[in-house]
């Protein structure tokens, strides 16, 4: 089934900690113990979000840091709970999370990461008749910060209903409406724009779209008084939408939008009629200038899957698009075989989240995979789509499920805030500068996938791994990091002495889990998340390594 698989030369291997269960939470005498996926630029400035344990019955510190590993840099904190909201914010508010992955420019330092907070603005909506006194409302729970010019800025937020900042309103919509939530991670690009997903509501109907905003540094009016540091008043910009963007080519609106990519002032998404059974819908590509950016069908449902026999189409995308400025790399299926995977809910994580999905499905929940899918990429340039590698002839799955989203009763969930349930993912990075240059046809894309058979719903002793492959279809397929591999290629720290035994050597952890993100492969390094562990003990990290072109 892998025939095509190698081990990585020891110079494709050679990784180094950017951190990991050792290392201190910066003004903390805590040390980090879970890291999400991290992202990277060309300048190997590593951005993460990382928690620690709680401390003397405390809460666990929990935020978005960074390092630069070109220097060898400390770890510095982007922002984390104690932290104020940056303006506007009149209540002293701090935050409480970040959401989801953090991202960063392709060719800058500029970071961009959602978070929640209690409300941080304060104002009047009007007078009481009887009393004459104000009347007070409070909004502002969610938003995106970024920090284009260094300090830490609101670049997006759920104030957009508020009078004054009507900059943050849904773009052309009348009455002025706010986003409700910002699902997935917003990506920057150029240093100063802002590309994101938003949620709104019209007429008590969701909608959502992907936007873009041009963050200048200047400060926000307001009847306080100019609010500073900020990010100016230029309102969003729509790209496309579920309440009036036509699909291309078609006569169908959309009817769902994907977190977008950005990068080269350019910005990608996927978008279809309906998220669930779309059938119709692709890849696309707008320019992030103008008022109203042309989009470009880049790979849509029906187009011909490369090195498949004639008549067969794609039928279905991934969400999680990685763009070099060039290059795209998606998953995708095509066919009607399937196969049945009962998933069964974690075990760790929010105790709230774990009982709702206990409550849900205790007996797991049953979905239905596709059984020809793929990893593919395409060139922008000369738009052509290549397969990178398929299932079932190099791998058996590219999909990954987590339980996630908001338990009812509670606030904004882990993804967006929409209620828990079961989502799917696929992982893919992919990068032409490896060389230095966008000029060549020539990409490099790095993966995930799993090998494995499935037996009554369940995968039987799987192995999940990150993969790397040149061209594609240029080179064999290389193994990065896999399920059972010793924890010491990586991190030198993986390893388990026990202390009541003193005669028994120390033990290599081996890997179990690993991550990677759409833009945790910049340049020519990549950047990694990987768990290591056995019953007796556990370890985890975020490695990062130079991807070497063999030419």
């Amino acid at each position: 089934m892998t025939s095509g698989l190698v081990l990585a030369e020891p110079a494709t291997t050679a990784w180094q900690v950017v951190v990991n269960n050792a290392t201190l939470v910066p003004g903390d005498t805590r040390t980090f113990n879970s890291y999400n996926q991290p992202s990277l630029n060309v300048d190997q400035l590593v951005v993460f979000r990382a928690r620690s344990r709680g401390g003397q019955g405390g809460q666990p510190a929990h935020g978005v840091y960074t390092r630069d590993m070109a220097l060898a840099g400390p770890v510095l904190t982007v922002f984390d709970r104690d932290f104020l909201v940056p303006q506007p914010n009149n209540l002293g508010t701090t935050f409480i999370e970040p959401p989801s992955f953090p991202r960063i420019d392709l060719w800058s330092d500029t970071v961009a990461s959602r978070a929640n907070h209690q409300p941080a603005w304060r104002y009047v909506v009007g007078i009481d008749p009887d009393t004459g006194e104000e009347i007070e409302s409070r909004a502002g729970t969610t938003g995106i910060y970024a920090n284009p010019f260094d300090t830490l800025i609101t670049a997006a937020s759920n104030l957009g209903a508020v009078s004054e900042f009507d900059f943050f309103a849904v773009p052309d919509l009348s009455p002025q409406t706010k986003f409700d939530v910002f699902p997935g991670s917003p990506s920057v690009t150029d240093g100063s724009t802002l590309v994101f997903k938003g949620n709104y509501v019209v007429d008590l109907v969701g909608k959502t779209g992907v936007y873009f905003r041009s963050l200048t540094d200047l400060p926000i009016p307001s009847g306080e008084g100019p609010l500073y540091p900020a990010g100016g008043t230029q309102p969003a910009v729509l790209i496309a939408d579920s309440q009036s963007t036509l699909i291309p080519g078609t006569q169908t609106i959309f009817g769902s939008t994907a977190p977008p990519s950005a990068a080269a002032g350019q910005a990608v998404f996927a978008g279809f009629d309906n998220e669930e059974n779309p059938t119709q819908g692709g890849i696309y590509l707008a320019p992030l200038t103008g008022s109203a950016p042309p989009l470009t069908t880049l790979v849509k449902i029906g187009d011909p899957v490369p090195g498949e026999k004639k008549g067969t189409l794609f039928n279905r995308f991934g969400e999680g698009l990685s763009f070099d400025g060039r290059f795209v790399a998606f998953w995708a299926a095509w066919g009607t075989a399937t196969k049945t995977v009962v998933l069964q809910c974690p075990e760790e994580g929010s105790p709230a989240r774990l009982a709702y999905c206990q409550a849900l499905y205790p007996n797991g929940y049953a979905v239905e995979v596709p059984v020809n899918q793929g990893i593919f990429v395409h060139d922008t340039k000369t738009g052509q789509t290549r397969a990178v590698a398929k299932a079932p002839a190099d791998f058996s799955d590219f999909v990954y499920w987590n339980f996630s989203g908001r338990v009812p009763g509670e606030g904004e969930g882990d993804d967006d805030g929409e209620l828990a349930r079961w989502r799917s993912a696929s992982f893919v990075a992919v990068s032409g500068l490896v060389d230095g240059s966008l000029n060549d046809s020539n990409a490099h894309v790095a993966f995930k996938a799993r090998t494995g058979n499935v037996t009554d719903g369940t995968y039987v002793d799987p192995m999940d791994g990150l993969y790397l492959r040149k061209g594609p279809g240029l080179s064999e397929i290389i193994t990065l990091v896999a399920t059972g591999m010793a924890g010491t290629l990586l991190d030198p720290q993986a390893v388990y002495d026990d202390d009541e035994n003193p005669v028994t050597a120390p033990m290599i952890l081996p890997v179990t889990e690993m991550g990677i993100e759409r833009e945790g492969f910049r340049g020519n390094s990549l950047v990694i998340n990987v768990s290591m562990g056995t019953d007796e003990a556990g370890w985890a990290g975020i490695y990062l390594t130079e991807v070497v072109d063999p030419e």
